[in-house]
C-alpha cells in the first residue's frame, strides 16, 4: 500500500499543500489538505497560521486534515485545541484524517468522535492508541497502516466500524472493545497478536479473508449477529474460548495452522465451519451449538477434541478428514449427526457419546481404531462404512436400529450391541467376527463371511469401564432373533442362544454346516384342536419347523395376511409375500433346508432337534407334487399315518394295538373252531404179524351261534394267538381256515407296527 509521505504522481482530489513538490521527482508534494487561512497543510502552515487555524478551533468541531503528516507535539496541539472542558478527551466532529501519517505514537485515548471518523490509508509509525476512545458515527480505517501497537482496548463503535484491508504490523489490540453496528475487518492482516477478547459485537462481526499470522485471541467475545471468518487464515494460535456467537458463525474454508480453541464456547444459531483446514491441535471441549452444525470437508491434521460438545440441532461432518486423533467422547447429539464419507486416519472415539437424532456414516473410513464405547444411538447407520483395524466396537446401544449394511471389518472384530434391531445385508467380515447382542432383530442376508461369524445372546447386561452400560430405552426379553441368512456362506456362521422362529434359511448354502449351540428356539406348530371343513376335528404335534413352512402353509391354507393378535398360537404364520404362493418358497425348497439343517444338528449331536427335522423334510416331500413321485408321497402318507415317520410312538402303539382288536375279534368271529378236533388212530394186524397205523385229524370246524362265540376263553384264546402271532410269530392252534389267513395276514402287517413302535420309542428315549 501507498504511505502518504509516500511520492505519488496522483494529485489527490482535495486541496493539498503541494510542499516539496518536484518536477521530476515528485510532482505532487505534499498531499496534506490546506486548512483555512493558509496555503500549506497543517504541518506546513506557518507559525502564524497554524496558531490562527487552532483558535479556530473548540471542542467537538469538524477537522479536515487528509493527507496531512503529524508529529506527536502537532498532534498534541491538535488535540488540546478540541479538547473538553474540564480536563476531558478530545470531542472531535466530523474527523477526516484520510491518508494522514503520523510518525511516532499517536495519542487518541478517551477521544470522542461525534461524527464520522475517517482514518482510511492513514499510516501509524508508532502506536495508534485510542483506548476507550468513543465513535458516536462511523469510524473508517479501510487500508489503514499500523507499523507499532494499534491500542483499541475499551473503545466503543456506535456506528459502522471498517478496518477492511488494513494492516497491523504488530499488536493489535481489541480487549473489551465495542461494537454496535458492523465491524469489518475483511481482508486485513495482523502480522503480530491480535487481542479481541471479551469484545462486544453487537452486531456482524465481519474478517473475511482476513490474515492472522500472529496469534489471536477472542475469548469472551460476544457476536450478537453474524461473526463471518470466509476463508480467513490463522497461522497461529487462534483462542475464541468461551465466545457467544448469536447468530450466524461462518469459517468456511478457513485455516488454522496453529492450534485452534472454542473451548466452552456457545453457537446459538447455524455454524459452518464447512471445508475448513486445522493443521494444528483443536479443541472444542465443552463447547454448545444450538443450532446446525456444518464440519463438511472439514480437514483436521492435528489432535481434535470435541468431548463434553453439544449439538442441540443437526451436525454435518459429511465428507470431513482427519489424520490425528478425534475425540467424541461425552458429546451430545440431539439431531442428525452426519458423518457419511468422512476419514478418519487415527484414533477416533465417541465414548459415551449421545445420539438423541439419527447418526449416519454412510461410506465412512476409520483407518484407525474407532471406540464406540458405551455410546448411545436413537438409530445408526453405518452402510459401506470401512473399519481397517477395529477390534472392539461396543458396547453400544441403541433404541432402534444398528444398520452395518455394506460395512467392511478387516481384523478380527467383537461387536457388542444393545438394539431393537441389528441390520447386517451384505456386510463383509474379512476375518474372525463375534456378534453379541441383546434385545436385537438380526438380519444378516447376503453377509460375506471370509472367516467363521460368531452370532450369540449376551446374557448379561454390558459393562464397561464405569460399570454397566444403561439400557434404558430397551424394555422386554434381551433375547436376540435371527430373522435371515438368506444368500450366506453358513459353513462359517455359528447361532448360539439365538431365537430362530422367524429366521429364513432359503437362499443360503452349506447349510448342512451351519452350527446352532445352545439353547436356540425354532418355531413350532399351530397349538389348540382345530375342525376341517368345520366337522372333523385334528391338531398339530409339536415339533420344532422352520418359518418358510409357516408360510408356505399360511398361504395354502388361504390364512389372512393379518393374524390376529388372540390366534397367533393357533395359526401358521403368513409371510412376508402372502399370499403370492409364487414368491413362497416351495415343499422342495424347504425339503432341502430341512435335510441340511438335520445334519448340521446331528453333527452338533442335537438329537431331538434333528428328529424334529426329519419330520419337517418327511411332511415336505409328501405335500411336494413336483419334485416327489405319486407312488413316493403315497408310501410317505401311509408311514407318517401309521407312526408320524418312525417319530410318533403312540401313533405306532394305537396303530398296532387296532390292528391286534381286529386280529382278536376276526379271531372270535371266523378263526377259532367250536372245539379243538379230536386225533384218531386206527390200525390193523397184517398176515406178516405187522402192524398197519393211521392218524387223522378232522378239520377244525365252528359251527356255534353267534353268541355263544364271544366268551371269556375265546377271548382269552384269541389273546394268544395274536400275541404268540405277532411276537413270537407261530401261535401253535388249531384255526379255521379263514383263522389261518387272518394269522398270515396278521404276521404280516403286525409285526412292522410293532417295529415301527420300537423305532419310535427308540427314539423318544435317545431324544
Amino acid at each position: 500500500m501507498n504511505t502518504p509521505n509516500n511520492p505519488s504522481t496522483v494529485a489527490p482530489p482535495w486541496p493539498h499543500c503541494g510542499h516539496g513538490a518536484s518536477p521530476t521527482d515528485d510532482p505532487t508534494g505534499c498531499r496534506g489538505v490546506v486548512i483555512p487561512g493558509s496555503s500549506g497543510c497543517f504541518y506546513h502552515a506557518s507559525f502564524a497560521e497554524r496558531d490562527a487555524y487552532l483558535t479556530t478551533l473548540t471542542a467537538g468541531s469538524d477537522i479536515d486534515h487528509r493527507g496531512t503528516f503529524f508529529t506527536p507535539q502537532f498532534l498534541g496541539r491538535l488535540l488540546g485545541a478540541i479538547r473538553r472542558p474540564g480536563g476531558g478527551g478530545p470531542l472531535f466532529g466530523i474527523a477526516n484524517f484520510a491518508e494522514a501519517h503520523f510518525s511516532e505514537d499517536a495519542e487518541f485515548g478517551n477521544a470522542r468522535f461525534s461524527g464520522p471518523a475517517n482514518f482510511s490509508r492513514a499510516s501509524f509509525t508508532g502506536q495508534a492508541r485510542f483506548g476507550n476512545t468513543a465513535f458516536s458515527v462511523s469510524a473508517h480505517f479501510e487500508g489503514a497502516h499500523f507499523k507499532e501497537t494499534a491500542l483499541f482496548g475499551k473503545s466503543s463503535f456506535s456506528g459502522v466500524a471498517r478496518f477492511n484491508k488494513s494492516q497491523f504490523a504488530n499488536a493489535a489490540i481489541f480487549h473489551e472493545a465495542k461494537f454496535s453496528v458492523k465491524a469489518d475487518f475483511g481482508r486485513s492482516e495482523f502480522l503480530g497478536p491480535a487481542r479481541f477478547s471479551k469484545a462486544d459485537f453487537h452486531h456482524d462481526g465481519r474478517f473475511s479473508k482476513a490474515t492472522f499470522r500472529g496469534s489471536s485471541d477472542f475469548s469472551n467475545a460476544k457476536f450478537a449477529v453474524d461473526a463471518i471468518f470466509f476463508e480467513t487464515e490463522f497461522c497461529s494460535t487462534a483462542a475464541f474460548d468461551r465466545v457467544q456467537f448469536k447468530n450466524l458463525t461462518v469459517f468456511e474454508q478457513a485455516k488454522f495452522s496453529g492450534t485452534a480453541r472454542f473451548r466452552d464456547a456457545t453457537f446459538s444459531n447455524r455454524a459452518t465451519f464447512n471445508n475448513a483446514k486445522f493443521s494444528g491441535k483443536v479443541e472444542l471441549t465443552g463447547s454448545q451449538f444450538t443450532g446446525v452444525a456444518k464440519f463438511s470437508g472439514v480437514s483436521f491434521s492435528g489432535d481434535t477434541s470435541f468431548r463434553r460438545v453439544t449439538f442441540s440441532d443437526d451436525a454435518d461432518f459429511e465428507s470431513a478428514r482427519s489424520v490425528a486423533a478425534v475425540h467424541f467422547s461425552d458429546a451430545l447429539f440431539a439431531g442428525t449427526a452426519e458423518f457419511g464419507k468422512a476419514h478418519f486416519e487415527n484414533e477416533t472415539r465417541f465414548s459415551n457419546a449421545k445420539f438423541k437424532g439419527l447418526a449416519r456414516f454412510g461410506s465412512t473410513e476409520f483407518s484407525g481404531n474407532a471406540w464406540f464405547d458405551a455410546t448411545r444411538f436413537k438409530a445408526a447407520w453405518f452402510g459401506n462404512a470401512i473399519f481397517s483395524t477395529v477390534t472392539r466396537f461396543g458396547p453400544i446401544v441403541s433404541e432402534q436400529i444398528v444398520d452395518l449394511s455394506g460395512t467392511e471389518f478387516h481384523k478380527p472384530v467383537t461387536l457388542e450391541i444393545s438394539a431393537a434391531e441389528v441390520r447386517c445385508i451384505r456386510t463383509i467380515w474379512a476375518s474372525t467376527a463375534t456378534l453379541r447382542l441383546r434385545y436385537a432383530k438380526v438380519d444378516l442376508s447376503n453377509a460375506v463371511l471370509s472367516a467363521p461369524l460368531a452370532v450369540l445372546h449376551y446374557t448379561r447386561p454390558f459393562v464397561n469401564s464405569k460399570g454397566p452400560v444403561d439400557e434404558r430405552p430397551l424394555a422386554g426379553d434381551s433375547r436376540v432373533r435371527v430373522t435371515t441368512v438368506r444368500g450366506v456362506d453358513a459353513a462359517q456362521l455359528v447361532l448360539n442362544d439365538v431365537d430362530l422362529t422367524a429366521c429364513e434359511f432359503s437362499g443360503s448354502f452349506h447349510l448342512d454346516q451351519i452350527r446352532i449351540e445352545g439353547d436356540c428356539n425354532f418355531a413350532g406348530t399351530p397349538q389348540g384342536i382345530h375342525l376341517r371343513y368345520k366337522v372333523f376335528p385334528y391338531w398339530w404335534t409339536r415339533r420344532h419347523t422352520l418359518t418358510e413352512e409357516h408360510y408356505w402353509r399360511a398361504t395354502v391354507a388361504r390364512q389372512p395376511a393379518v393374524t390376529p393378535s388372540a390366534q397367533l398360537r393357533k395359526m401358521w404364520s403368513p409371510g412376508p409375500n402372502h399370499p403370492d404362493l409364487s414368491l413362497t418358497p416351495d415343499p422342495k425348497v424347504i425339503s432341502a433346508n430341512y435335510r441340511q439343517l438335520r445334519k448340521a444338528l446331528e453333527d452338533g449331536k442335537n438329537e431331538p432337534g434333528a428328529a424334529d427335522f426329519y419330520y419337517g423334510e418327511m411332511e415336505m416331500r409328501r405335500h411336494d407334487r413336483i419334485g416327489t413321485p405319486l407312488s413316493e408321497r403315497l408310501l410317505l402318507q401311509a408311514y407318517w399315518l401309521l407312526s408320524g415317520y418312525g417319530l410318533r410312538a403312540s401313533r405306532a402303539v394305537a396303530w398296532l394295538l387296532i390292528s391286534m382288536t381286529a386280529t382278536m375279534i376276526a379271531l372270535m368271529c371266523w378263526g377259532l373252531p367250536d372245539e379243538a378236533p379230536e386225533m384218531r388212530i386206527n390200525g390193523s394186524l397184517t398176515k406178516s404179524s405187522q402192524i398197519s397205523l393211521a392218524t387223522t385229524s378232522p378239520d377244525p370246524t365252528l359251527d356255534g351261534a353267534w353268541h355263544k362265540r364271544f366268551t371269556g376263553a375265546r377271548v382269552e384264546k384269541s389273546v394268544r394267538v395274536v400275541v404268540n402271532s405277532v411276537v413270537f410269530r407261530s401261535s401253535g392252534q388249531n384255526l379255521t381256515t379263514w383263522g389261518t389267513y387272518i394269522e398270515m395276514i396278521t404276521r404280516l402287517i403286525e409285526p412292522v407296527l410293532l417295529a415301527l413302535g420300537v423305532l419310535a420309542i427308540r427314539g423318544r428315549i435317545k431324544r
